[in-house]
């Protein structure tokens, strides 16, 4: 469905991510694994379009997509929650959400619609009640994550890219996210999730990619390696000297 071929990013002399190869099918979760600095986020950031390759290509349904900026990834089906928590902070929860849906001057969901809509999607995942007529800048950081999730859900997106998105969610927002993952892999949405916690790698991925100092380490089926090796890959070192104490 998605593959990344031999992608290069640098800034000045920095090498972020160097001849990176990696193949994503659809309907599965894809784990990305790796150190802070490993190119993971700037995998995230090509893969959304807001930076350019410096070489390499990026192939949609095995063919050579050139998306030049975020709005022609998201046209082509790509949605992405980033680490950061991103809302329109004076804007309601309802706004904050349909803003994936409405055009920058005009609402593309009918008025009589628009809470309804919002309301549904966040049924579909959020336990903790988010109010749809609060400005967003007034939830809670974990609140605001759910809002930012629900604005990639309600596109109906081919490809979701959640970047460490479960890190400020109490257990059960946290695991309905994961039964969402799950559901929405089920009917052929390709996820591709980033996460530091080897028991949401080991519980949720179908194939798991390593990433370690801006190169692709190995990519295999969740099961073929255990999570110590899975470490030793990413971390050599922290694993040695895990294996010490």
């Amino acid at each position: 469905m998605l593959e990344v071929r031999a992608l290069s990013k640098r800034y000045g002399e920095t090498v972020a991510l160097s001849d990176a190869s990696i193949a994503f099918r659809a309907g599965t979760i894809h784990t990305i694994l790796g150190e802070n600095g490993s190119g993971k986020s700037t995998l995230v950031k090509l893969l959304s379009g807001i930076v350019q390759p410096d070489a390499g290509k990026i192939l949609l349904g095995g063919k050579p997509f050139s998306g030049r900026d975020p709005a022609t990834f998201q046209a082509a089906g790509f949605a992405t929650v980033f680490q950061e928590v991103l809302v329109a902070p004076d804007r309601s929860v309802t706004d904050n959400i349909l803003l994936g849906l409405d055009g920058l001057l005009k609402r593309n969901v009918p008025r009589g619609e628009r809470k309804a809509r919002a309301g549904g999607v966040l049924a579909r995942f959020a336990r903790t009640p988010v109010p749809l007529d609060a400005p967003a800048g007034a939830l809670p950081l974990a609140a605001q994550q759910l809002v930012v999730l629900a604005r990639a859900v309600v596109r109906n997106p081919k490809i979701l890219i959640l970047d460490e998105v479960t890190a400020a969610l109490d257990f059960a927002d946290r695991e309905a996210v994961f039964a969402l993952m799950r559901e929405l892999a089920g009917q052929g949405t390709l996820i591709l999730f980033i996460t530091h916690r080897m028991d949401e790698v080991m519980g949720l991925s179908h194939r798991i990619s390593i990433l370690r100092g801006g190169k692709v380490v190995r990519t295999e089926e969740r099961g073929v390696s255990t999570p110590a090796e899975l470490l030793k890959a990413m971390a050599p070192q922290t694993a040695a000297e895990l294996a010490h104490v």
